[in-house]
């Protein structure tokens, strides 16, 4: 099956009524891709634990999830949720550790992504999801379209429009 807003959207409505067989489904699809989300943002060996972390509050939440909304955006939300979790965990180990150790590349993309964050909450949200969606997740416009729920013209218009705003920004400091 292919890993899409409706038909992630019809299988987590499915296991909210206790269908077990859409339930496994969804959590087969959910771990590919939370594996793509982490791949991105983390290193290679922190992936299956923080998927696995994903899923289980995914679970716990499995209530909460409201079929008059996107999944995909849903399940996002927790994934960077535990993502910051561990995020925080590293940092509280590494400053109990040496203080005067160098920072690592991972650190470094890190506090890129943080400040990355940071920017993006400065503009307008429309535009900070195609960004995020697209050009860091590396979403197609098709997809981002669907998981935004906006036409693929609007979704380029709202990255074209939110580009041009951080790079503004970026230059003004």
């Amino acid at each position: 099956m292919s890993i899409d807003e409706p038909s992630l959207a019809r299988l987590m409505t499915a296991s909210q009524r206790g269908d077990r067989a859409a339930y496994r489904a969804l959590l087969g699809d959910c771990r590919k891709w939370l594996e793509r989300y982490f791949a991105r943002r983390i290193a290679p060996h922190h992936i299956d634990d923080l998927v696995q972390e994903t899923l289980v509050s995914m679970h716990r939440k499995l209530a909460t999830w409201d079929s008059g909304r996107a999944f995909l955006p849903w399940l996002a939300a927790i994934a960077r949720y535990r993502w910051i979790d561990m995020l925080r965990r590293q940092r509280d180990e590494a400053e109990l550790g040496d203080n005067d150790a160098a920072v690592g590349a991972e650190d470094e993309a890190v506090h890129a992504r943080l400040s990355l964050d940071h920017l993006l909450a400065l503009i307008p949200p429309n535009q900070a999801q195609a960004i995020t969606l697209v050009k860091i997740e590396g979403a197609s416009i098709a997809e981002a379209s669907q998981i935004c729920g906006q036409s693929e013209s609007l979704v380029k218009v709202n990255i074209h429009r939110g580009l041009k705003k951080l790079a503004a920004m970026i230059e003004s400091e």
